[in-house]
């Protein structure tokens, strides 16, 4: 999910330090941040199991989250690209039917190796599970990535239980595709421009264009390397956030009329949210996927603490999008929906009438 992880985390890089005094340099600022490394995540052990477990594999599949953002779909598609130039077969899928790439992420390369779920095996020999917070996130999938006998989770929500059989979970780490940067360094596989047009994908979503509280030292450094390759990060960041439909603006219009503002809830640090209804997607041929920024126009008014947006699949199924400022933690107000992400970004969905969640989330929301 794109959000703001909670926390002062860190990004994989290689500062030097010759010639200075480790305070002096990015790796000594590293030191007195807060968070583990992302090198450090899980535990050494597990980054050598998963490491000789993709070595003895023939075939591998890399699955991402349901509705993937830029951080999940990157993150899946560097690693894949990666192993195919290791001569692995490789196989990207989500667990979406039908399966939707959003237009905002059309340009990311390797988009070959997406299949559908149905063409992944029922018994895959290796999974690789990148951004996925809870099983539930699975969707079609999850029967067939717990099939394997090995389920590698790569993944930095702090709302994630540790599912699969090996996990790799930082929630200090900005994106998940931090942990890809250091699967990658771990593999012996070069930066190119097409891995670093993913990864920087991966990490400009999740840090929101590198202005969230997870952004450190070290996640400027990683950008740097990425940059390094040639990529163009204005044109990716045009695509990713300037760009959409004449009816995007349509349906943002609509769903801006219906925002609401209580300045009671959350303890009197007041709520703004609304609603997309299918109906104004299909009238002005927008898709859910293209409407996932609204929620960060939202958040922008300084009245409310949190912003919610509901969108309305074809099915009646609300999906929630949440978002904090600081002082509560939507992570957990989400838990109680069913669903979790960051202590400032977080989702869920539901299958009640608008009002009825509205009020659910409202009574889960508690200042920290």
């Amino acid at each position: 999910m794109a959000g703001e992880p909670a926390g002062a985390g860190s990004a994989a890089g290689t500062g030097s330090t010759t010639g200075a005094s480790s305070t002096d340099t990015v790796e000594g600022a590293l030191a007195v941040l807060p968070g583990p490394r992302a090198e450090e995540s899980g535990s050494e052990l597990v980054w050598q199991q998963v490491v000789a477990e993709i070595g003895r594999a023939r075939s591998v599949d890399l699955i991402c989250h349901i509705c993937p953002d830029g951080d999940a779909l990157g993150s899946a598609l560097a690693a894949a690209l990666a192993l195919r130039g290791l001569g692995k077969e490789v196989r990207v899928s989500f667990g979406d039917d039908p399966q939707i790439v959003p237009e905002s992420l059309a340009f990311l390369p390797g988009q070959e190796l997406i299949v559908p779920a149905a063409a992944v095996p029922d018994t895959p020999e290796l999974v690789l599970c990148f951004d996925v917070a809870a099983e539930s996130r699975l969707g079609l999938l999850h029967d067939k990535a717990f099939a394997a006998p090995v389920l590698a989770v790569l993944d930095h929500h702090a709302s994630n239980p540790g599912f699969g059989t090996h996990q790799l979970i930082d929630p200090g780490a900005p994106a998940t595709a931090v942990l890809v940067d250091e699967l990658l360094r771990r593999l012996g596989v070069e930066l190119d421009q097409d891995l670093a047009t993913c990864l920087y994908t991966g990490v400009a979503t999740d840090t929101g264009s590198f202005k969230y509280r997870a952004t450190t030292p070290a996640t400027h450094e990683l950008a740097a390397r990425l940059l390094a390759t040639g990529i163009r990060q204005d044109l990716i960041s045009r695509q990713l956030w300037d760009t959409s439909s004449f009816g995007y603006l349509k349906v943002l219009a609509g769903a801006l009329d219906r925002a609401v503002y209580e300045p009671e809830a959350a303890e009197g640090r007041g709520l703004v949210w609304t609603w997309v209804p299918y109906q104004d997607l299909v009238l002005f041929s927008v898709t859910v996927e293209e409407i996932e920024g609204l929620i960060d126009i939202l958040r922008r008014p300084a009245e409310a603490e949190v912003a919610l947006v509901l969108k309305q699949d074809p099915d009646g199924t609300l999906r929630g999008s949440s978002r904090s400022k600081g002082a509560v933690d939507v992570a957990a107000a989400c838990a109680e929906l069913g669903g979790g992400g960051h202590v400032f970004a977080a989702g869920f969905s539901a299958r009640e009438d608008v009002d009825v969640v509205v009020e659910r989330f409202r009574a889960a929301l508690r200042v920290r």
